[in-house]
């Protein structure tokens, strides 16, 4: 009986989870930081959705790579302090966040399209027996994301990486632009960081 509630509970996560495919076509943006990184925002489907975007002088192949490292990711996110591979493409992860707030965890399905000259990541939450919440961590039911990687020239290609910015637990909402400004930069910024020491080594 335990296991019928833990099939069910998967499929009702999954019929309900938040799915960004439809994130070029949004509206109603609100901008946030213009320039090298441009991060904006918008209401979808009654959650806040965060968007950032760049373009980094690297092929589409080194970045799509570095994306679906997810085991590495600590070494590739400084936020990120722990993934566990909980299935061939379910995963969860563990983040810090800054004094006082209590760290993150979300645990996500995810599904890679490759196109010619167009790669996407998207990912979604899902319900897992086996994904223990850390103490002092708060998780992330609703955690949903995208990455979606155009090919702009052999070594240049436009980043794109939505995500929902809900927060929840001890986090005030009047400092959510500000952490999303903060991890678009950041999660961009420790992309490029990681394939140019990769480049130089």
């Amino acid at each position: 009986m335990k296991k019928l509630f833990v099939v069910l509970g998967l499929a009702l996560n999954q019929l309900f989870s938040l799915d960004l495919h439809g994130i070029e076509i949004m509206t109603g943006w609100e901008n946030l930081q213009s320039g090298a990184v441009s991060i904006s925002w918008c209401t979808y489907d009654d959650f806040p959705i965060s968007r950032a975007e760049t373009v980094l002088n690297h092929s589409i192949d080194k970045i799509s790579m570095a994306i679906q490292d997810l085991d590495h990711y600590p070494d590739i996110f400084d936020r990120v302090t722990k993934t566990n591979r909980l299935g061939t493409d379910v995963v969860q992860i563990v983040l810090d966040m800054p004094f006082p707030f209590d760290g993150r965890d979300y645990i996500v399905k995810y599904n890679i399209e490759n196109l010619v000259d167009r790669w996407v990541f998207v990912f979604t939450a899902v319900a897992h027996p086996e994904g223990i919440l850390d103490p002092d961590h708060v998780r992330l039911p609703n955690a949903a994301g995208i990455w979606i990687l155009t090919a702009l020239e052999p070594n240049k290609t436009k980043v794109i990486y939505a995500w929902n910015g809900e927060l929840l637990g001890n986090f005030p909402d009047f400092g959510l632009t500000r952490a999303w400004v903060t991890q678009g930069n950041e999660v961009l910024n420790w992309l490029n960081e990681t394939l140019l020491n990769k480049g130089n080594s």
